[in-house]
């Protein structure tokens, strides 16, 4: 028996709505165990990964009596999610028939109770093993709030085509910024970001807070990062972007008092000189 209840449910379908803005494969698996669930997701270009955790204490309720990997498609998960208000009661329960999930809305301001029964999907693909990387092994790990990585996104996406995959952007970290560029069909943006102390009275804003070993430089494709930093309204702490040329460069986010959601991707190194000579 699995159930799960959420006093609000915009928790949950917020979580749904930050990952239905990536290009993800359509049908993940999701494992759950007594300690919370998982899921992880591939974009379709395999150039990516997401990784989701929510602690079991994250919902008002949570009972999984064994371990349970149940396939679902986002796309169908996603649209039962937009049929929910932010405050309603979200149940999840699979019980009786066992390739069936239930997910039960209850609205008491409108006196409305809402039932939805997904089948479970067949997906052959097992979870990849990934390793917990100490921090110790990037070059480089830059903290900030996660609002201003949106921001910044926002502003390297007015010169590029945010969806054309030749849209290149890069992050460089030196000990006193981060320097963000794009490359794109209408020209180029480059944004400097200085590095301040905690607290700092000057700033309306947690400051940027760097960790380096070595100086660092590496690009993406810009749909990448911009579809990162949508996760910012689910967070209202840090994004922490931690880089080395040898690993998939790792964006991390902390879900307030649930979990946390990363995303791997790994950098286009074969255009990485041409980027740095765009930037000098």
């Amino acid at each position: 028996m699995l159930e799960l209840r959420l006093v609000q449910a915009a928790s949950l379908k917020n979580v749904l709505e930050a990952l239905s803005v990536l290009d993800l494969s359509s049908e993940v698996n999701f494992e759950f165990s007594g300690t919370g669930f998982e899921l992880q997701a591939m974009d379709t270009s395999g150039a990516a990964l997401v990784a989701l955790l929510l602690r079991a204490d994250a919902f008002n309720h949570y009972l999984c009596d064994r371990d349970l990997s149940m396939g679902l498609n986002l796309a169908d998960m996603a649209n039962v999610f937009r049929c929910a208000n932010n405050d309603d009661i979200l149940t999840i329960k699979v019980d009786g028939c066992p390739d069936t999930v239930m997910f039960v809305f209850e609205s008491p301001k409108v006196g409305e109770i809402s039932y939805f029964d997904l089948h479970f999907v067949d997906i052959n693909r097992m979870p990849c093993e990934i390793p917990e990387i100490p921090e110790s092994e990037y070059q480089a790990i830059v903290r900030m709030p996660s609002a201003k990585f949106m921001r910044i996104c926002k502003k390297l996406s007015s010169v590029g085509d945010r969806e054309d995959r030749d849209t290149v952007a890069s992050i460089s970290v030196d000990k006193e910024r981060v320097d963000f560029f794009t490359s794109g069909k209408a020209g180029t943006s480059t944004i400097f970001c200085t590095v301040g102390k905690p607290k700092e009275p000057t700033l309306i804003e947690e400051p940027t807070l760097i960790e380096m070993k070595e100086k660092v430089s590496l690009s993406f494709d810009l749909r990448y990062v911009n579809s990162f930093s949508k996760m910012c309204t689910q967070s209202d702490q840090q994004v922490t972007i931690s880089l080395s040329p040898e690993l998939p460069v790792l964006f991390e986010y902390k879900i307030t008092e649930m979990g946390r959601i990363r995303y791997y991707v790994a950098p286009r190194i074969k255009l990485q000189n041409e980027v740095d000579g765009m930037q000098n």
